[in-house]
C-alpha cells in the first residue's frame, strides 16, 4: 500500500534534485539525501523529482581528458585535481559511494543521459530513481562513457527499464525540448550549481551537505522541525 491510498495519509514532500550525472557532488548529495529520507522513514514521505542541469553542455560527443578538463575550467594544477579527487573519493566512501578515480579519465556530455532520465520519470519515480543511480555508478564508479548510445541503452536495463525504448528515445529528438525547457526554467530561477535540492518548492538546500544537514531541511519544509 502506498502512501496516498493510506487513510489520512499525508501528501508527499516533494523533492526536485536539479543535477548533473558527472558531477561527484550530486552523487555525494543524492547519497546523503537519500539516508536522510531513511532517517525520517514513514514520518515524512517523500516523491523525488530529478531534474537536468548540464556542467558542459557544449563539451563535443568524444569528450575531453579529465584532467585537461579540471585543470583548464577551474584553473587548478593537476596536483589539486588529484587532492580533490582524493577528497571526493574519501566522502563517498563514508556513505557508501564508490568513486573510483583513476576511471574516470574522460568528461562526457550528459544530454542523452538527462533525455532519458526524463523519459524515466514517466514510467514512475522508482524508475527514475534508479536510473540515475545507475547512471552515477557507472560513470564514477565504473569509468563507462555516458554519452555512448550503447552505454546509455546498457544502464537503462541495468535499472529495469526498456533497453530497447531507451535506444529508439536516443535515435530521435524525444523529449530534448522537455530537457531544455527544465534547465531553462532552473536557469532563470537562479540555479547555478548543482546539486540543488529544492523542497516543497520553496525551501534551497545546495551542495553535498552531511546527512544532519538534509534531515533537519526535510524536517522544517514538513513542518516538523525538531525544538533546539
Amino acid at each position: 500500500m502506498n502512501a496516498s491510498s493510506m487513510p489520512n495519509a499525508k501528501a508527499p514532500l516533494r523533492i526536485d534534485f536539479v543535477s548533473d550525472v558527472s558531477c561527484p557532488w550530486c552523487a555525494i548529495g543524492l547519497q546523503s539525501l537519500q539516508q536522510a529520507i531513511d532517517r525520517v522513514g514513514d514520518e515524512i514521505p517523500v516523491e523525488i523529482h530529478f531534474q537536468p542541469f548540464e556542467l558542459n553542455p557544449q563539451m563535443p560527443a568524444e569528450g575531453q581528458d579529465a584532467v585537461e578538463h579540471l585543470t583548464g575550467k577551474y584553473g587548478i594544477t593537476a596536483e589539486q585535481a588529484a587532492q580533490n579527487g582524493e577528497a571526493i573519493r574519501a566522502r563517498g566512501s563514508q556513505l557508501g559511494f564508490v568513486f573510483d578515480m583513476g576511471r574516470r579519465r574522460r568528461v562526457y556530455n550528459t544530454f542523452d543521459a538527462h533525455r532519458l532520465l526524463h523519459w524515466a520519470e514517466t514510467e514512475g519515480q522508482e524508475r527514475q530513481l534508479a536510473l540515475k543511480q545507475a547512471l552515477l555508478r557507472a560513470y564514477f564508479s565504473e569509468g563507462r562513457d555516458v554519452s555512448s548510445h550503447e552505454v546509455l541503452a546498457e544502464v537503462t536495463a541495468q535499472a529495469g527499464l526498456d533497453a530497447g525504448r531507451a535506444r529508439r528515445i536516443l535515435a530521435s529528438d524525444e523529449y530534448a525540448d522537455a530537457v531544455r525547457d527544465q534547465e531553462r526554467f532552473y536557469a532563470t530561477q537562479g540555479i547555478r550549481a548543482v546539486p540543488s535540492v529544492i523542497l516543497d518548492e520553496r525551501l534551497l538546500v545546495q551542495g553535498g551537505q552531511p546527512v544532519e544537514v538534509f534531515e533537519q531541511a526535510l524536517r522544517q519544509a514538513a513542518g516538523r522541525a525538531r525544538a533546539p
